[in-house]
Order: structure tokens, then C-alpha cells, then sequence
């Protein structure tokens, strides 16, 4: 089961954070939102950074490489992102 973190909630929430991340083992999409502004109005934009994380000796990294086996992770991953980002947007239009 993913693990989900819901950012844009929690009262620390600061620019800088993703609003939400998914995870599954050591692979985790994390989701960036920001406003752009359109002249009379705004409207969020999404970009998906995706990172494995490992272990070197005794210290954990994080690398944007994948392999074979960490594929099929890696797009349920992706899905799940894409399923955010547009249930939010739906969300917004319907404001």
C-alpha cells in the first residue's frame, strides 16, 4: 500500500514543500504545485519529481535513476500522481 502525505493541510506548510507525496517502498513521487498568474486571475500548475532512495554504507541517498525492477513501481506511482493532480483540478473548476 502507498504511503501518502498530505502537505498542503498541515499548518507548517511552507512554499518550498511538496502538497502531496506518494510512496511505495523506496520509490516516491513527490508533487509540486504553483500559481501562475494569468492577468485577471490564476490557475495551479503540477510538476512530479520522482526519487529511489538507498542506502551507501551508512547514509540513506536519493537518486533519480531507476532499474528494472523498480519499472512497474514507478508507474503505479505515476498514475497515482496523475489521479491527484487531476482530481484537483477538477476540484478547482467546480469552485
Amino acid at each position: 500500500m502507498a504511503q501518502s502525505t498530505n502537505n498542503a493541510s498541515k499548518a507548517e506548510k511552507t512554499a518550498n514543500r511538496p502538497v502531496q507525496t506518494i510512496r511505495y517502498g523506496s520509490v516516491r513521487a513527490a508533487i509540486w504545485k504553483r500559481e501562475v498568474d494569468l492577468g485577471n486571475n490564476s490557475r495551479p500548475m503540477y510538476s512530479v519529481t520522482f526519487t529511489r532512495s538507498y542506502k551507501d554504507g551508512n547514509d540513506w541517498k536519493e537518486s533519480s535513476s531507476f532499474g528494472p525492477d523498480d519499472l512497474l513501481t514507478l508507474s503505479k506511482i505515476a498514475n497515482e500522481a496523475h489521479t491527484f493532480i487531476h482530481q484537483n483540478r477538477a476540484a478547482r473548476m467546480t469552485e
